[in-house]
């Protein structure tokens, strides 16, 4: 388990679903700047960044290559790192076939499933969020076909031209990146991912859990002394969280 203890004036920052190239590059290519803006504005006083998945639309790392495109939000996200600050990604169902690039290139760690993490003296329990609870079933049996090493395997010898515009073409079809849905508020019962951290908290306890991809900014008190916060996302809300002196704040960027 990673342990964080912020420095006095310091906060960690939480941000999700950014889902850049989506549903164009031309399109995303505001968001993507008002996304790099943002990081260049908290990396003053940020102790750790987490990357809580689907910072791009679609995103598949071939031996040698990988998609076109990002310069400025990956050479953003180099000069953090090098400036000594730690960042941390969680692979969403977008960007779930991703490999070492990041870990190479930018010395970030990638995670493909919940992490537990102590940031001053709190359990944190973070992750992206697909594929938890009771729920969702289609898409664990989807995620289960992505993630087989054949297909990733027969994937790998389309040509990264053919592959990536695929791969982009089936993620705008498939409407994953945002649907009307998203945007109401189901109720607990119906919230899968609330639904996920009530179980985990019958066997430990976690004073926050953090999660992306449901795409709509939420804060829930599910025991007296334990949270769960979902970040929204940065197509319709702009919402992002910050940690400092032991609470956790959702905030949205201008």
């Amino acid at each position: 388990m990673t342990s964080i203890t912020i420095s006095n004036n310091k906060k960690v920052y939480f941000a999700s679903d950014q889902h850049l190239g989506a549903p164009t590059q031309e399109q995303s290519f505001p968001r993507e700047q008002k996304f790099v803006r943002w990081l260049d504005e908290i990396k003053k006083d940020a102790e750790a960044i987490f990357l809580l998945g689907d910072l791009f639309d679609f995103w598949f790392e071939y031996k040698t290559v990988v998609p076109k495109g990002f310069v400025r939000v990956l050479g953003k996200l180099a000069e953090i790192r090098d400036s000594g600050i730690p960042i941390y990604f969680f692979v969403g169902n977008h960007d779930l076939w991703m490999r070492d690039y990041f870990e190479k290139e930018l010395t970030i760690p990638v995670f493909h499933s919940p992490q537990e993490f102590t940031i001053n003296n709190k359990l944190f329990l973070i992750g992206h969020g697909d594929g938890l609870g009771p729920h969702d079933k289609g898409y664990k049996r989807m995620k289960k076909v992505f993630t087989f090493p054949l297909f990733k395997w027969m994937f790998r010898w389309l040509h990264p031209d053919l592959g990536v515009k695929l791969g982009q073409y089936m993620s705008v079809k498939n409407k994953m990146i945002s649907g009307d849905e998203d945007f109401k508020f189901l109720g607990e019962d119906n919230e899968w991912l609330v639904q996920y951290c009530k179980r985990k908290l019958e066997s430990k306890h976690y004073d926050f859990f953090v999660f992306g991809h449901r795409h709509l900014p939420l804060d829930i008190q599910l025991k007296e002394n334990s949270k769960y916060y979902n970040l929204g996302d940065w197509i319709n809300f702009y919402t992002y969280g910050a940690f400092e002196k032991g609470q956790f704040s959702l905030l949205e960027y201008k």
